[in-house]
């Protein structure tokens, strides 16, 4: 089953109506810098002049690394169904930042290694229980990708019928930094070296080792970029796959997409791949301070709006720059125009 999403260009023409208005606020051309930009992408996403934010939804998909065997994470794995049992009682930095902006957060199972059958709130979208060790076969069939991609839009179209018009996407899984290194490199021929980091906080013998081993996994499974999906299927993680169909999803829909760091980028890449207008709907939260995250930005033509040397996943740069992209949105809507204030100019 091919991919079948449809996803709109923005409406440039409308780009200069929005600059004028920007243009006529009560300061001096351009004083209000990237939030100038933000006001302006999101009018364009929302094709108006006067857009607004709805309804904000943060999803967490969580999912296990076959990988891990391998030795390629500082934390065991049973740390990824710990963790979500932390986001449901609302204990961890995702749950304090979208409480604090009033945004709607959802966890779901991707396909974490336990039974999280008992858990109420939980979204279950379980592919399997975790991928398998890409260091000796795919992480995941062909099928369970396309299952995992259309899970991840099918919880999209779920949160925009209740009115959501900006969302973003987290991720928690033991390895996944280095499924998204592996990702990243094939999908962007970048040095593997730039493209790896220390995870949750590797050590320079770890650091080394995961190097060493992510090699072997490229050397052994040869993915042409070329074929995004496959890359997926090898490398990548039940939650990176249902972030790369929310991705697409979300910008078919026409809703405004915050973009957390390195592992949430690694999935929009595969999602560009497939469909590269998807990019336009992106607002860029933050640089994280992993490895390769700007260098993927630079790819994307991006740029971020904060740089707090976070490296922490969940969604969590999306909840701390969602005020920003308020602030846009308002100060497009309330400011005074020179001609509403009598200000000469």
């Amino acid at each position: 089953m091919p991919l079948d999403f449809t996803i709109k260009p923005l409406p440039l023409a409308l780009a200069t109506a929005l600059q004028q208005k920007i243009d006529q606020k009560t300061k001096p051309l351009g004083a209000l810098g990237q939030l100038e930009a933000v006001a302006l992408q999101i009018g364009l996403i929302q094709n108006t002049l006067t857009p607004t934010l709805n309804h904000p939804h943060i999803i967490v998909f969580a999912g296990d690394h076959g990988l891990v065997e391998a030795g390629v994470s500082a934390y065991p794995q049973t740390v990824t169904a710990q963790m979500v049992a932390n986001f449901l009682a609302g204990g961890a930095a995702i749950n304090v930042f979208a409480r604090q902006h009033g945004i709607k957060l959802l966890i779901a199972d991707a396909g974490v290694n336990a039974d999280l059958s008992a858990h109420s709130g939980l979204i279950h979208a379980k592919i399997a229980n975790g991928t398998q060790n890409c260091l000796a076969r795919p992480a995941m069939t062909g099928e369970e990708c396309l299952e995992a991609l259309y899970k991840g839009s099918e919880l999209v179209k779920g949160c925009h019928a209740q009115g959501c018009n900006c969302i973003g996407f987290g991720e928690m899984g033991i390895g996944n930094t280095a499924s998204a290194s592996l990702i990243v490199q094939r999908l962007t021929g970048m040095p593997l070296a730039e493209c790896v980091g220390r995870g949750t906080g590797l050590d320079d013998a770890g650091l080394s080792h995961k190097t060493a081993v992510l090699q072997q996994v490229l050397d052994r499974h040869q993915v042409p970029a070329a074929s995004p999906l496959a890359v997926l299927a090898h490398f990548g993680g039940f939650e990176i796959a249902m972030m790369a169909g929310a991705y697409l999803q979300a910008a078919e829909l026409g809703m405004v997409v915050m973009v957390d760091g390195f592992i949430a980028s690694a999935a929009l890449l595969v999602a560009a791949h497939c469909y590269p207008l998807v990019l336009g709907y992106c607002v860029f939260s933050h640089v994280s301070n992993e490895r390769g995250h700007q260098a993927l930005l630079d790819h994307f033509n991006a740029d971020a709006l904060l740089k707090l040397d976070m490296r922490l996943g969940e969604g969590s740069g999306i909840a701390i720059v969602y005020p920003l992209l308020q602030s846009a949105v308002l100060f497009l809507k309330e400011m005074a125009t020179f001609a509403e204030a009598g200000v000469d100019h």
